[in-house]
């Protein structure tokens, strides 16, 4: 059997569309077209659906999926296993969260390119969970532990939110009596999360305080969030090290200050012993250490 029939099955079947499998395989959607037609011809089965809307997987299909998967990963196993080199070379493929990468990665990596400018690093900042064991990444840095796969997780920090606003909000509030009153934020206009996201302790803070009231805006993104709290919209609780580089936010006492969740690096096993990918877990490490205080809001508030 063909791999690339195999992982073509899987693409499809996990977008449930030719053009999408695609993007992420990085071919034509012809081609992905003609090896699905491939692999139905020498099965001697239908295994999609034809519509519109998409491809849907028949139930012959749905049979073969595990077995696929198993495939899948034996195929993957054997490459990481031949790429195990101790050169520094090649691309790594990082998962993390948007903000991560825009306001710590990022900004970090001029250096890193300098130290090994053979190297490319890919970042990928899905709202979802990559998972490692399908290669749609080599490693992960996330604020919540991965507790599925073959991969080894080590934690490698700490970050603190709090309660921010405008400095002309702050300023406005402090002259009113019922949002300082006994601590409380009966006056206050809050910004809030979206459904979605409602599992996130920033998010459950900020419902416990509304008491049922409705918040001034509520978003998906948390940039957005740091954004409309810059606009004065209202309060919001920010990651410290997002908010207090921010001159127009300033941040507001109160029990938000005790939000922290653990940053975890995640490698997957047969990955160990690559040295590209050694080096991007190296810097991610030295770097969530080097910035340690930032990401406690501790310069701002010692």
């Amino acid at each position: 059997m063909d791999w690339n029939l195999v992982r073509d099955f899987l693409a499809v079947a996990r977008t449930g569309s030719l053009n999408r499998a695609a993007q992420k395989l990085g071919v034509n959607a012809s081609t992905v077209g003609r090896r699905i037609e491939a692999l139905e011809k020498t099965l001697g089965l239908r295994l999609f659906q034809r519509s519109q809307t998409g491809y849907v997987l028949t139930d012959e299909g749905e049979g073969l999926i595990a077995r696929a998967e198993t495939f899948e990963e034996t195929g993957i196993a054997f490459e990481r296993r031949a790429e195990a080199s101790e050169s520094v070379e090649g691309r790594v493929r990082l998962a993390t969260a948007e903000n991560l990468a825009n306001f710590l990665v990022i900004p970090a990596l001029p250096d890193f390119r300098a130290q090994h400018p053979k190297l490319t690093l890919e970042i990928v900042t899905d709202i979802r969970s990559v998972n490692l064991n399908r290669r749609e990444a080599d490693l992960a840095l996330r604020l919540v532990r991965p507790t599925q796969g073959n991969v080894s997780v080590r934690r490698v920090g700490t970050m603190r939110s709090g309660l921010y606003g405008s400095v002309d909000y702050v300023r406005r509030r402090q002259v009113d009596s019922k949002a300082r009153d006994g601590g409380r934020f009966d006056g206050d206009e809050f910004i809030s999360w979206s459904e979605h996201y409602g599992d996130l302790p920033a998010a459950q803070w900020v419902d416990r305080v509304l008491q049922g009231r409705a918040p001034a805006l509520v978003t998906s993104s948390l940039y957005a969030q740091l954004v409309a709290a810059r606009a004065g919209l209202g309060l919001a609780v920010l990651p410290c090290f997002m908010a207090d580089a921010e001159p127009a936010l300033q941040n507001v006492p109160s029990d938000a200050d005790a939000i922290a969740q653990e940053f975890w690096l995640a490698v997957h096993t047969d990955l160990a012993g690559s040295a590209r990918v050694r080096a991007v877990a190296d810097f991610l490490s030295e770097l969530v250490r080097r910035n340690s205080a930032i990401l406690l809001g501790n310069t701002l508030r010692a």
